[in-house]
This record gives structure tokens, C-alpha cells and sequence, in this order.
């Protein structure tokens, strides 16, 4: 009886403890919908897609620096061969350093020749430019290569080399792409109801008294000078770091947000490989593109928004229109053919269906 007891007790006692302390599956579960349903909001996919950015640079990276490029190494070799073949072909001969001028020139142009032709096989078929794996996969370079990807710009200035490189880059745009359009969607959604705040509280303070039940819809001309504007600063401001050209500045502003990416100019390169003078204010200058990039995307999710319903606007005044056409042109040619005009005006103004096929079987068979 009392080890009957004392089961019973125990039992009591785990019952009570499952019914009033919490599940931690539940916890878990609950914290998982928490997660899902911030993640889904403006803020949560903005997060998202910039902590999307900046863990896959941090993986680029470890995955391209563990090994150094191989044509490095194989300049590296031709420089040392080329420096010896000058010293034995040159001042190593006695009779060419000291009284040959001629054959010290030839045999050191020679050296040069074979030299110079080993490089640019490097630079055209190896696309040697002279920086190794630390100087090609900066955090800031990383972090815009991950935009490149899941914005689908791609600019080509850096590309993985590595079978694993490109094997994670397959799985990143897979991934990162349909985040992109769930954040162009969210903050286009987000920016379009803030622009036409903006507007309809400019449109009040203007003095323009607005009708009961009007609806202010923003004209698609406020969105082109957006965009417009935006354009034009970052075209200014590309010029003036990059000591471009205007029209460069406007092109290359123009290819990224519209996401072609021709990749001939990018901020912080200055040309083939060559790196800009200051290596930092070249790092600042990719991250700022980011930012100006992801910015601009999202400007234009909201330009797409809000000349998405001028234009439904205007389609819609459009049928009307056409509705109101067909029925003029209908009523004149109805007066063509000789109708009564009391009798027709009368009826027209509550058509019906006896009236349309009257209609049809006159105009078959006139008087």
C-alpha cells in the first residue's frame, strides 16, 4: 500500500509539473514563429539581407585565401630566372660587360622580350594583375561581390577561382536571390507609403483642398525626378572620387541600378587590376557603393509601386474614355441612318434588350 502510495505521489507530482511549467518544445516553437514573423517585416528582411552580405563575405574569404594564386608564384619564378639570366648573360660575361656595348644591349633586350612574353601569357590567360588572395578578397570587395551575386549585377571585377568558391556561389544566388526580391518587395512597399505621406502632406500644405473620398495618387512624373536626382548624385559623386568623366559616372550609375553590371567600372579599381593609390579610401568606396546600390534598389521598388496604381489610374480613365467613344460613335451612326432622333434619344437613354436588336434589324434592312 505505501509503494502504491508513494507511485501515485510521484505520478501527482510529474503531472503538475508538465501542466503548470512550460514546454521547452513549446518555448523553442514559439520562438521560431517569433523569428519567422520578424523576419517578414521591413526592418526583419532589411536585417536580413545585409547580415545575408556580410556572413557570406566572411566566407568568400576563408574559402579563397587558403591558398595563394598559383600564377603569383609563377611571375614570382620567371622575375628570379630573369634576373639570373641577366647577371650570367651580362655582367657575368667579362667581354660583354666591359667591352661589348652592343651584345650587353642585345642579350639584355632578349632577356627583357622573354620575360615580358612569360607576363602577358600570365595576365591574358591567367588574369595575373599582380595582387594575390589578401589584396583581391578585402571584406569590403567581399561584401560587394555578395551583392553582385544575389542582385544578379554581377560586375566580374573579382570571381571565385576555387571549385569550392564556385560551388558556394551557385548555393548563395540560390538562396540570396529570392531574399532580394522579398526585401525589393518589402521596402518598396514600405518607401511608396512614406513618399505619399510626403506628397499628400505637400499637396495640403500647398493649399489644394481635397474632396471628401479623393484619393491623392502620386504621378509617375514625382518618381522619374526621383529616380533622376538619385542618378544625378551618385553620378556627381562617382566623378568626383574617381576622377571620371560626367557621362562614365552617369553610365556606370545608370548599368548598376538597372542591374546589367557591365563591370568596366567599378569604384575603388582604376583600371586592369591596377588598385586605387590609397587602399583604404579604395575600401571605403566599395562599401559606400553597397550602400548606395541597396539603397537605390529600393528607390526603385518604390518608384515601381507607385507608378504601378498611376498607371492603373490612368488605364482605368482610359476605358472609361474609350467606353464613352464607342457610345458617341454609336449614337452618330445611328443618326446616319436616318432614325428618328425624339425616339432614339429616348430610348437611348434606357437601352434595353428589344431596343438593340431593333437597332440591328434596321440597320440590316434600312426604309
Amino acid at each position: 500500500m505505501s509503494r502504491r502510495a508513494m507511485r501515485s505521489s510521484l505520478r501527482s507530482r510529474d503531472s503538475s509539473s508538465t501542466s503548470t511549467g512550460p514546454d521547452p518544445r513549446e518555448r523553442v516553437k514559439d520562438c521560431c514563429r517569433k523569428l519567422v514573423a520578424f523576419m517578414c517585416t521591413q526592418v526583419g528582411v532589411g536585417g536580413l539581407i545585409v547580415g545575408y552580405a556580410v556572413v557570406g563575405a566572411f566566407g568568400f574569404i576563408h574559402i579563397e585565401t587558403m591558398s595563394e594564386y598559383p600564377e603569383l608564384v609563377r611571375v614570382a619564378q620567371a622575375r628570379n630566372v630573369c634576373a639570373d639570366d641577366l647577371w650570367v648573360k651580362t655582367a657575368g660575361d667579362s667581354l660583354v660587360n666591359t667591352l661589348n656595348k652592343t651584345a650587353f644591349e642585345l642579350r639584355t633586350r632578349a632577356v627583357l622580350k622573354e620575360f615580358e612574353k612569360q607576363l602577358v601569357h600570365m595576365a591574358q590567360v591567367k588574369k595575373y594583375d599582380g595582387r594575390g588572395v589578401k589584396d583581391v578578397w578585402t571584406f569590403p570587395a567581399a561584401l560587394m561581390f555578395c551583392m553582385s551575386v544575389f542582385t544578379m549585377i554581377g560586375y566580374g571585377n573579382i570571381v571565385p577561382r576555387t571549385h569550392l568558391g564556385r560551388w558556394a556561389t551557385v548555393m548563395y544566388a540560390v538562396i540570396g536571390i529570392p531574399l532580394y526580391i522579398l526585401y525589393f518587395m518589402n521596402m518598396g512597399k514600405v518607401l511608396a507609403q512614406s513618399f505619399r505621406w510626403l506628397y499628400r502632406r505637400a499637396h495640403e500644405c500647398a493649399g489644394k483642398q481635397r474632396t471628401e473620398g479623393e484619393r491623392i495618387i502620386v504621378p509617375s512624373t514625382a518618381c522619374l525626378w526621383v529616380i533622376f536626382g538619385y542618378v544625378l548624385a551618385g553620378s556627381v559623386t562617382f566623378a568626383q572620387w574617381e576622377n571620371w568623366g560626367f557621362l562614365d559616372s552617369v553610365y556606370f550609375c545608370v548599368t548598376s541600378l538597372c542591374k546589367i553590371g557591365m563591370g568596366d567600372f567599378v569604384p575603388g579599381v582604376t583600371g586592369f587590376g591596377s588598385r586605387d593609390r590609397s587602399h583604404t579610401s579604395s575600401q571605403t568606396k566599395l562599401v559606400i557603393n553597397f550602400v548606395f546600390l541597396l539603397l537605390g534598389m529600393g528607390l526603385i521598388a518604390m518608384c515601381y509601386n507607385l507608378m504601378r496604381e498611376d498607371v492603373r489610374v490612368k488605364a482605368r480613365e482610359l476605358r472609361e474614355f474609350l467606353k464613352r467613344t464607342v457610345e458617341e460613335l454609336r449614337l452618330k451612326f445611328l443618326l446616319c441612318c436616318h432614325f428618328p432622333v425624339n425616339e432614339m434619344l429616348t430610348r437611348y437613354a434606357n437601352p434595353g434588350e428589344e431596343y438593340t436588336k431593333e437597332i440591328s434589324t434596321k440597320s440590316l434592312h434600312p426604309p
